[in-house]
């Protein structure tokens, strides 16, 4: 293979192995293999932190993933991505599982695989065909089905000093208004805590994210409309002149702090959205709820995001 050695371990299948042996083979005939640019996995993080994160919802999280994978694992991110194999990132796959969940590795992987994606096919640095096709990944556990029960939530909101129709005093009755608003428009913790004062139309009752997890994809800002009761707890942050201030991450550990305090175990904030996205489900269609959801995927908005039980379900037929 003139010269180029490639590692074939890390693959699923002899088959995947030929695989993948065949494309590296038929890209050195063509003379593909010297065109991409020596370029390493952490440029490649470098020029993804610069130009594709900060458009993301979750881009504190993303960040705190690439700044990990270089503190912990130098050597692979060190290597050119076209020298990186299969066998590397099992490597990587194996070495992340001695130390947190799988569904954490398979969030992982695929935040790093999108930086190999945009490498190829934008930045033009390495072959389409990427290493992470033949790498194994754990599979992800069932969907969640945590319901949240409104005593719960009066339980939450009152221990973080909501008080009806007075706006936040603390950081912790911020995270009450959230918790609230994520109840009531399904929106996500990022989402909730960037809106600016300007993106809230109270009158007509429609949140406009210029920023959102999708926006890579539609390249337009996403219109949320809102309840009644959402307009409500929006006016009331607005006599403030701000909607909030404080950070996800305060936030996370807040509420984190609080339920635990008062015993509720399983919640996680996400899980508003799922339980607003739920009883949403019950007044419009489905693609109406795909609009008010912001998901490309339908098939993720009704196995992961509708937790209404069987059960409950039959009351209503």
């Amino acid at each position: 293979m003139s010269g180029r050695r490639e590692s074939l371990g890390g693959f699923l299948t002899k088959r995947e192995a030929l695989d993948w042996s065949t494309a590296i083979e038929a890209e050195i005939r063509a003379g593909k293999a010297g065109k991409w640019p020596a370029k390493t996995l952490s440029d490649a993080l470098a020029r993804y932190e610069r130009e594709i994160t900060p458009g993301k919802a979750s881009s504190a999280n993303e960040l705190k993933r690439f700044t990990a994978l270089r503190r912990d694992f130098p050597a692979l991110c060190a290597k050119l991505l076209t020298d990186i194999t299969p066998e590397d990132l099992s490597g990587w796959v194996r070495e992340r599982l001695r130390t947190v969940k799988p569904a954490t590795v398979k969030r992982e992987s695929h935040s790093f695989s999108n930086v190999w994606t945009v490498a190829a096919r934008e930045w033009r640095w390495c072959p389409v065909e990427s290493p992470w096709t033949f790498t194994r990944v754990p599979n992800d556990g069932p969907p969640r089905d945590r319901r949240v029960s409104w005593q719960e939530v009066r339980r939450i909101v009152r221990r973080l000093g909501y008080v009806t129709g007075l706006p936040p005093s603390s950081m912790q009755a911020e995270v009450a208004y959230a918790f609230l608003l994520a109840l009531r428009t399904a929106m996500r913790s990022g989402e909730l805590l960037g809106l600016t004062p300007e993106a809230v139309d109270i009158r007509n009752r429609v949140v406009t994210l210029a920023h959102h997890k999708t926006l890579r994809y539609t390249g337009r800002a996403r219109h949320v409309p809102i309840t009644r009761q959402a307009a409500r707890l929006f006016a009331v942050l607005l006599t403030r002149g701000a909607v909030f201030t404080v950070s996800d991450s305060s936030r996370d550990a807040l509420f984190r702090k609080v339920t635990a305090q008062l015993g509720i175990e399983g919640l996680r904030f996400h899980d508003s959205r799922a339980e607003a996205l739920t009883l949403l489900a019950r007044k419009v269609d489905v693609l109406t709820l795909q609009r008010i959801s912001g998901h490309l995927d339908l098939n993720q908005l009704g196995s992961t995001y509708y937790r209404e039980s069987a059960a409950d379900i039959a009351k209503r037929l």
